[in-house]
């Protein structure tokens, strides 16, 4: 693991409206400047198999907890404090450590835009490897164009985990993922495009992109677009619970 090979890109402060199209809402967030990594992690970067042939590809299949098990891991290996406590099948985040961590959705989508305001921040032919590629498999890192904040690979190429719950009235525990990946079609590689899966789950197109800093108070429990009390909130569908739904009865107690 070789967290220092890693290039980072500023990501200014600025503001996002975020859209959750099974509920018909919309949000505004307000984000402080932060940093995001360049490109996904790569087999390189994630295990250090400089020599390995795929070694400049995003690392894959990566669950949710690997990813963030990496961050504390490089945390560590950088001498920064770690942004996670893991227990069991949950995890807490103090937004006050300046370690590696996963981006949180309002994060990621200010990220990817870069202040453009269409599905794309340009051409997919020229800025994703998608299912119009014909490939695969997850291909190098960084050989189509970046975005305007000169982030790589945001869209195509892999999903990537973020931080936060991407619908806990309807998938519980499920943490978001975004971007889109190398067999998915033009529609499913959006800015706006969300997906969700268990934060065990192993998947093929799945990899992460982590960012580093401190963005909120020692055991804050929102921040940068994140709310315990607003998962909780979302949490608690309206009416009967519709068959085949598994709500998130409980956010457990942060131990920080």
């Amino acid at each position: 693991m070789t967290p220092s090979e890693i290039a980072f890109r500023h990501v200014p402060a600025g503001s996002i409206t975020l859209k959750n199209a099974r509920a018909g809402a919309a949000r505004d967030v307000v984000l402080q400047a932060f940093q995001l990594a360049e490109t996904p992690v790569t087999v390189a970067q994630y295990a250090g198999e400089a020599g390995n042939s795929r070694a400049d590809r995003p690392v894959t299949p990566i669950t949710w907890f690997d990813a963030i098990r990496w961050c504390n891991a490089a945390s560590d290996a950088e001498g920064l404090s770690p942004a996670y406590t893991i227990a069991d099948d949950w995890a807490f985040w103090n937004p006050a450590a300046d370690g590696y961590r996963l981006p949180t959705e309002a994060e990621w989508e200010f990220a990817c835009r870069a202040g453009t305001t269409g599905p794309t921040y340009g051409p997919l032919s020229e800025i994703a490897w998608t299912e119009a590629d014909g490939v695969d498999s997850p291909q190098p890192v960084a050989t189509k164009q970046p975005n305007d904040f000169g982030l790589y690979d945001m869209l195509g190429n892999v999903w990537e985990w973020c931080w936060d719950l991407a619908d806990p009235a309807r998938y519980g525990g499920y943490r978001s993922l975004r971007g889109g990946g190398w067999a998915d079609p033009s529609w499913s590689c959006r800015a706006s495009v969300r997906r969700g899966s268990a934060p065990d789950a192993v998947i093929d197109d799945v990899g992460f992109r982590p960012t580093r800093g401190a963005v909120g108070d020692p055991g804050a429990t929102d921040a940068q677009g994140w709310s315990d009390v607003e998962d909780l909130a979302r949490a608690k569908p309206r009416g009967p619970v519709p068959f085949g739904w598994t709500p998130l009865k409980d956010i457990p107690t942060n131990s920080l």
